[in-house]
């Protein structure tokens, strides 16, 4: 009798879960693959994978899903500040007893000339702003509003898609995707005469422009820390995350 075929369950949200897409279903070609996206960004990238789009009504609406769907494993390759998805799906995998890795890109770290301010909330972050600044704000559109009460400042805040509340009058709303090159970040900056750059610690290469842009032109950073997560075994790369997974299927079978 033939073993069911295993079906990896990709919770995506990360330029690492689009390399992810490809590599697993290369790696594991006869496993079923779904890519999962919570459905906040309209203009979503094709993993080349099938996909649904939405929440799962938390780990109850979760459990029924992996059931369901015959879930077999799950990579966790959401953003280090989804923090809610991923607490949802460690208590799912370990209610079902099934496997759960989470793709945990390393953190930044400052270099020796980097004025970084480390705090660990929005909240304190919107407080760090000196009056006057001028302050470029790559948070996000849900956790703009804790900065819109800083009308003393000048707040330049790039994002995917318009936040769900109109920016004070004096700000600038900037739609786009970070740019890979820190010479456009310092272009912007200089531009704009930015004082201050405030950003989540997100790690990974795909955002660390403005770090680099920051850091050519000495301007202080305030540096929003990770949530924290659950525990859950971890990768640090696609590759190292491939190669655990096969272990964990092949052991399965």
């Amino acid at each position: 009798m033939t073993a069911e075929a295993n079906h990896i369950l990709l919770l995506a949200g990360t330029s690492e879960a689009r390399q992810l897409g490809k590599t697993l279903a290369e790696a594991f070609p006869e496993s079923r693959l779904t890519a999962s996206f919570a459905g906040v960004v309209r203009d979503l990238p094709d993993l080349g994978v099938p996909t649904r789009v939405g929440g799962f009504g938390g780990v109850e609406g979760l459990l029924a899903y992996l059931r369901q769907e015959k879930i077999t494993a799950i990579v966790d390759a959401t953003h280090p500040f989804a923090a809610q998805m991923s607490h949802n799906a460690a208590e799912a995998a370990k209610t079902l007893n099934m496997p759960l890795l989470r793709l945990e890109r390393p953190s930044w770290q400052p270099g020796e000339s980097d004025r970084w301010t480390h705090v660990v909330s929005m909240d304190e972050a919107a407080m760090a702003l000196p009056t006057g600044a001028r302050a470029f704000l790559a948070i996000g559109r849900k956790e703009i509003e804790r900065f819109t009460h800083r009308t003393d400042i000048f707040g330049l805040a790039r994002m995917i898609e318009p936040p769900p509340a109109p920016l004070p009058g004096s700000w600038e709303l900037l739609l786009s995707r970070p740019p890979a090159s820190a010479a456009e970040e310092i272009s912007l900056f200089r531009d704009r005469n930015i004082t201050h750059v405030v950003t989540k610690n997100s790690g990974g290469s795909r955002s660390f422009a403005k770090i680099e842009a920051a850091r050519a032109l000495k301007l202080p950073v305030i540096m929003i820390a990770r949530p924290q997560l659950p525990d859950a075994e971890t990768a640090p790369t696609v590759a190292a995350l491939v190669d655990r997974l096969r272990q964990i299927l092949a052991n399965r079978d």
